[in-house]
């Protein structure tokens, strides 16, 4: 097996919003603003290529939707998803699976993409199947309001519409089997039945955080996503998730840390707290 972080691109989302009720004052001292109180953010997946099986981990923002949208995110850099799989020899056609941690619009937007004569959508790996689960496939379905705006439709329903999307049964328990060769942690607190995935690499594990842990600036308890449906939930999964990553050592990789891909976590006196970061590439 090899694994590779695959960045699609950078985009800002507002600090507050991203720090819930935790003051500027103490958010800004690890994810900086700039004048208009926005933070900058990676979409960093990951790409697993596994004996006959090349996996990717969520697709970023994509490049479908219409410049007004667009321009509420400030999408910069250079980064892209077709660009960095070619740097590492592969095309999109190559994909075989593509896991969805949940589907937001910056987690799912790549999947899907204009048709040729751009009259519909049609997913954008035209070779793989696409795993979500039915209780997230429904919450994203039939969206609360509060959720409305980050379940995009032209998202979603092209997924099963093109007879790829499959479901992965997570059942009720904190931590699930796939068919991918990897479990996953299924966690409630920021959308229904988020899956974040634990692969055993080079005798680690290595868990994708997804949105139970956007970045480094996000290991206290308290710091929780203005975005999460369930905010005192998020804060039980975190403390359970984080005091197991502590225990085992886990590396977390960060999917929208703009400067850390990796870190690991420790107990301290005032709880889990961050130990070192890294690149992934010096595992």
């Amino acid at each position: 097996m090899k694994i590779y972080p695959l960045n699609t691109g950078y985009f800002k989302l507002d600090g507050g919003a991203m720090f819930g009720v935790v003051p500027k004052s103490l958010w800004q001292r690890t994810n900086p603003a700039d004048s208009n109180n926005m933070c900058n953010w990676a979409m960093r997946s990951m790409l697993i290529e596994d004996g006959d099986r090349l996996i990717l981990i969520d697709t970023g923002i994509g490049n479908k939707q219409d410049d007004k949208f667009f321009s509420f995110y400030y999408l910069h850099g250079d980064d892209s998803l077709d660009g960095n799989l070619a740097k590492l020899g592969f095309h999109r056609n190559d994909i075989t699976d593509v896991f969805l941690t949940h589907l937001h619009f910056d987690h799912v937007g790549g999947s899907i993409e204009w048709n040729k004569d751009r009259t519909g959508f049609i997913p954008a790996f035209p070779n793989a199947k696409f795993w979500s689960n039915d209780k997230h496939w429904k919450w994203a379905t039939e969206p609360n309001a509060r959720e409305k705006a980050s379940f995009l439709s032209e998202n979603i329903l092209p997924l099963q519409e093109s007879g790829q999307l499959n479901f992965i049964d997570v059942g009720n328990d904190f931590t699930s089997a796939t068919p991918l060769g990897f479990d996953v942690f299924v966690v409630n607190g920021h959308t229904d039945a988020q899956m974040i995935p634990i692969i055993q690499y080079k005798g680690k594990k290595i868990v994708f955080m997804a949105d139970l842990l956007p970045s480094v600036g996000h290991i206290p308890l308290p710091y929780v996503m203005g975005y999460d449906t369930r905010p005192l939930l998020t804060l039980d999964e975190k403390a359970k998730f984080l005091n197991l990553a502590a225990d085992e050592e886990f590396v977390l990789f960060l999917e929208h840390d703009s400067i850390n891909e990796c870190c690991t976590v420790k107990h301290t006196e005032k709880g889990v707290r961050l130990d070192k970061t890294f690149s992934f590439n010096e595992l």
